[in-house]
């Protein structure tokens, strides 16, 4: 790092504890305090992303900081949890710069206002290769009412949130040149698909709603089949699908429109950052009207069935559909 940077201290006094919360002591001690609210149970997780993997080097630096405190307080919604706050990791390359860093901690700071809790401490570091950047996030529920993932039982309705595949197929718009289907649907569309890889959307306000109703639920990150097979691994269970009741966004209904098989593509895709989740059919009425005065409706595409295979896509004619891989792997 050259000598007119600021020292680790000056980068950390300067951008970073303007956004400290309670406890953190203005990030100028190597740990903070987190008190949960009292009859509250703490509820942690951690995400890692890094350049060239899950984003591109030159994506904003907001988005690339709204994205990872995004898919972090996405696993604490998928809980049924409250955002508390980050702890934050950042390994900077050799060539990062002041104005890269000033916009990260401006998108850092949006995102805490957006979806609630502060940063509370953290580590910025030297990377040996590409930026990462690494967020603890830290939330609370209601004593013993953490939503677990692997709890649906058969006959379970299976529901997701929002809309799925518009973050899988904005990834190959910020690629050039554009797939023949990108210049199709025109630059207003495109910019939709990719703003939704760029921003993870955390479905907080669907927390109380899942304590209350569902059996289950994660977030979708590695694609709707994989994710749903992971729910579903071991004792018996599968599912079966509607794929025409899968809820698309208008901009993925037309990028489907000019190449259908980009509905592989919304099935299995990652970077959602939508809620799954296993409904009992009794609780299920009450959790769709919650769900939709929130304004982030909860869409029904399937059951829970009996069965030691993958969960069954099948479409309206019948057919069932087959991947060549379910989901994102790291390995």
């Amino acid at each position: 790092m050259s000598g007119d940077r600021p020292t680790e201290d000056g980068l950390i006094a300067r951008f970073f504890a303007p956004l400290a919360g309670p406890g953190a002591d203005g990030m100028r001690d190597d740990a903070a305090t987190l008190t949960p609210t009292p009859g509250c149970d703490l509820v942690l997780t951690a995400d890692a992303i890094v350049a060239g993997v899950h984003f591109f080097s030159d994506d904003p630096p907001a988005s690339i900081a709204r994205k990872a405190v995004g898919v972090n307080f996405s696993d604490l919604a998928a809980k049924g949890a409250a955002a508390r706050g980050i702890l934050l990791t950042l390994a900077l390359p050799d060539d990062w710069t002041e104005a890269w860093l000033a916009a990260f901690a401006v998108g850092l700071g949006d995102a805490l206002t957006a979806f609630g809790g502060a940063l509370l401490g953290g580590d910025t570091v030297r990377a040996a290769g590409p930026l990462s950047i690494g967020v603890t996030a830290l939330g609370e529920v209601p004593t013993g009412t953490m939503v677990r993932r692997m709890t649906a039982e058969i006959g379970d309705v299976l529901c997701v949130s929002g809309t799925i595949g518009d973050a899988a197929l904005g990834l190959p718009l910020r690629r050039s040149p554009l797939p023949d289907w990108g210049d199709a649907i025109g630059p207003e569309t495109c910019a939709a698909l990719v703003d939704r890889y760029w921003h993870p959307r955390p479905r907080l306000g669907l927390a109380p709603i899942l304590r209350r109703h569902a059996r289950a639920a994660m977030d979708i990150s590695d694609g709707l089949a994989g994710d749903l097979a992971k729910m579903l691994k071991g004792e018996g269970r599968s599912a079966l699908i509607r794929v025409a009741d899968v809820p698309l966004s208008p901009a993925a209904v037309r990028a489907v429109a000019q190449a259908p098989t980009l509905m592989d593509t919304v099935l299995t895709g990652g970077d959602d950052y939508e809620l799954l989740c296993a409904i009992p059919p009794a609780r299920l009425d009450a959790c769709l009207l919650a769900a939709e005065a929130t304004g982030v409706p909860l869409k029904p595409i399937g059951t829970v069935t009996t069965g030691d295979g993958p969960p069954v896509f099948e479409a309206a004619d019948g057919a069932r559909k087959t991947f060549a891989a379910a989901s994102f792997s790291h390995f």
